[in-house]
């Protein structure tokens, strides 16, 4: 047996680095297993390399299109060599940033590849470390469509932000988080775009009233969009990848497929150390606190609960090494967990849509405020933003909030504090906002629940 800890951590990712760094604040003896880089997918591959190219795009797309701001940029050109170097750059400083914090608590990193023991202790390689606790926190892969294999020009999310040459035309499959990112970034890239969605919105899991606003401003942005019909009859070639979708066909530089994802449990042992799945046979099980089947494994992140989102695997993270070191936690709210979405314009939300709240039989109201509205809606040229909350009609209890916008993942958690605490609308209408902020708007949203916005 090699050395003993008090927790050890199976991921390095924002769910797994973090969980590590607070178990050894609370003085356990941690170790972290990556096989890969620290900071795992969501910074090497996934949230923090998208959010850098969409932030190039963002400057180029203004760049372009300021001369009415006063800024007259002549010849404004996208060099790509720079963005990708820019990307890796990042991920490399922030990746290097995760390690030094790890340094920094005295967390011992373990490079390779881990799996569960019988008795729920960690093998990596041929040395087996005993563990009070274990945390798997693997995180998720990507799924293929039916029929459609990853490889050469069909590529998952990772493949379509790191393209060698800016592609004249991609298709991306799935409009969700993803997808729409994808499709803002490269649309702004002067790409030709088109988004198919096989349900009837994109952005599917938003309130309507969001995604028309996201659909209608990606239109502007050139992009093609197709909904209500799946991708079908995929051939792949050298230079290019034919499709149909419904009626339609196509022909594109790259097929990008930024759908499903699964939870990465393979090679794990689960099965040997006594974990076991959920419903449906894909997520673990786990209680409130992350506790599985084993007594002394955890599990958090995409490996559990409904959501994939990196905030949410951090949380849970906290609260799973707090359960196991035996101090006091509370649950993570899993209705409270927002949604956050960096296309342009960005979309973040919090709780029910208009539709869920009423399905769940609630008599809701609603207030909506247009960004635009505000004075530095003008100022900053969110021509197109909305804050729509639904609020319960009886109590005044915030039941959702949607927002879209040039900052909606910003202005986001005002709304999330709020429900946290049990705050209805009647306490957002009477709380001053600094002006002129876009965060007016969610002022004047909750003041029109009872028809008395003052900009509307």
């Amino acid at each position: 047996m090699a050395e003993t800890f008090d927790q050890i951590v199976i991921g390095g990712g924002p769910g797994g680095y973090v969980a590590a760094i607070r178990a050894a604040q609370l003085g356990q003896k941690t170790a972290v297993v990556e096989r890969d880089k620290a900071g795992g997918r969501c910074l090497n591959y996934a949230c923090i390399p998208a959010k850098t190219v969409l932030r190039t795009a963002e400057i180029f797309h203004e760049a372009q299109d300021s001369a009415e701001l006063g800024v007259v940029g002549n010849d404004v050109q996208l060099d790509w060599s720079a963005l990708h170097k820019r990307r890796e750059d990042v991920s490399a400083t922030l990746s290097g940033g995760v390690e030094g914090l790890w340094k920094k608590n005295k967390i011992e990193y373990i490079h390779g590849d881990a799996s569960l023991t019988g008795d729920g202790n960690v093998k990596v390689g041929e040395e087996v470390y005993e563990a009070k606790a274990v945390i798997l926190a693997t995180g998720s892969v990507a799924l293929p469509i039916p029929g459609v294999e990853f490889g050469g020009r069909v590529v998952e999310t990772w493949g379509a932000w790191s393209l060698p040459e800016r592609p004249n035309r991609i298709a991306v499959v799935g409009a969700g988080a993803s997808g729409a990112e994808l499709a803002s970034a490269y649309a702004r890239f002067g790409t030709e775009v088109l988004l198919i969605e096989m349900l009837d919105q994109i952005l599917p899991a938003e309130d309507k009233d969001v995604a028309r606003v996201v659909e209608r401003v990606f239109k502007k942005q050139g992009i093609e969009i197709s909904t209500g019909a799946p991708v079908e009859n995929v051939e792949a070639g050298e230079s290019s990848v034919k499709f149909t979708y419904g009626d339609n066909s196509a022909e594109v530089d790259y097929l990008c497929i930024a759908g499903g994802r699964a939870p990465d449990t393979e090679g794990l042992g689960l099965e040997e150390a006594g974990v076991e799945l959920g419903e449906g046979g894909r997520k673990i099980k786990v209680d409130e606190y992350g506790r599985t089947t084993n007594q002394k494994v955890f599990a958090i992140g995409d490996l559990v609960n409904r959501k994939a989102l990196a905030h949410k695997a951090s949380e849970e993270g906290v609260v799973a090494v707090e359960a196991a070191a035996g101090v006091e936690t509370h649950p993570v709210d899993q209705e409270l967990m927002v949604g956050a979405t960096f296309c342009q314009p960005q979309v973040a939300s919090v709780g029910l849509t208009e539709a869920q709240a009423k399905e769940a039989g609630h008599e809701v109201k609603v207030g909506k405020q247009k960004i635009s509205g505000e004075g530095a809606g003008v100022v900053y040229d969110d021509k197109d933003g909305l804050v729509k909350l639904v609020v319960d009609a009886k109590y005044g209890e915030v039941l959702g909030a949607h927002v879209v916008g040039n900052r909606a993942c910003d202005m986001i958690a005002e709304l999330v504090a709020a429900m946290a605490l049990e705050g209805g609308y009647q306490e957002l209408s009477r709380i001053v906002h600094p002006h002129p902020t876009v965060s007016e708007a969610v002022l004047d949203a909750a003041r029109a629940v009872d028809g008395w916005a003052i900009h509307a």
